[in-house]
């Protein structure tokens, strides 16, 4: 049974519950983390969930999304499920946005409530997807993507989307946002 990692507001651990049951229309706070994989020449991996997931099903959404297990780091979680959703091993992952957080609501009632440190990474080839994990994925220029959801005009995961207006104010190139420091990530998430 997976587990997530339930926080207080200053990001400390302060129990785990099973992940088939902490989303609903109270879900507590806990520990997430999402990522975005770039092509070298800019070009972003977006996914699509699986439709029979509990949260955002058939949404098309950042790279990959997890939560790390109790006692595993972020960077450490993100690789995993990098491997488990999409068949990729060994990426080079670069913190970008240590302290993004999030609450959204599914016109269901079912909420996320996140603390989700983003990470960024490199890949020069297709994934192959885990279809109880992902849908379908496309390749999408960045500065077509960026400017498109800050519009309202690409329907994205709620998260994505706010995601984006914070990667977006970091620069035009994603290879230039700046990497952030493990010190501000909540400290359940840090190694």
């Amino acid at each position: 049974m997976e587990q997530v990692v339930l926080l207080d507001e200053s990001g400390t651990g302060i129990g785990v519950a099973d992940k088939s049951h902490v989303h609903h229309a109270e879900t507590p706070l806990h520990l997430a983390f999402s990522s975005y994989l770039f092509s070298p020449d800019g070009r972003l991996l977006l996914t699509r969930r699986a439709l029979h997931k509990r949260t955002w099903p058939g949404v098309w959404t950042n790279t990959c999304c997890g939560h790390p297990a109790p006692g595993e780091d972020a960077a450490t979680a993100v690789s995993r499920r990098l491997a488990d959703e999409l068949g990729l091993a060994d990426v080079r992952l670069d913190l970008v946005l240590p302290r993004f957080r999030y609450r959204a609501v599914m016109d269901n009632g079912v909420v996320e409530n996140e603390m989700c440190p983003v990470f960024r990474g490199a890949l020069d080839h297709d994934p192959t997807p885990n279809p109880d994990e992902v849908d379908d994925f496309e390749w999408v220029a960045w500065s077509e993507f960026a400017p498109a959801v800050l519009a309202g005009a690409r329907p994205i995961s709620p998260w994505c989307v706010r995601q984006v207006e914070e990667l977006a104010a970091l620069g035009e190139d994603p290879w230039a946002w700046p990497v952030g420091s493990v010190d501000d990530l909540p400290p359940a998430a840090r190694p």
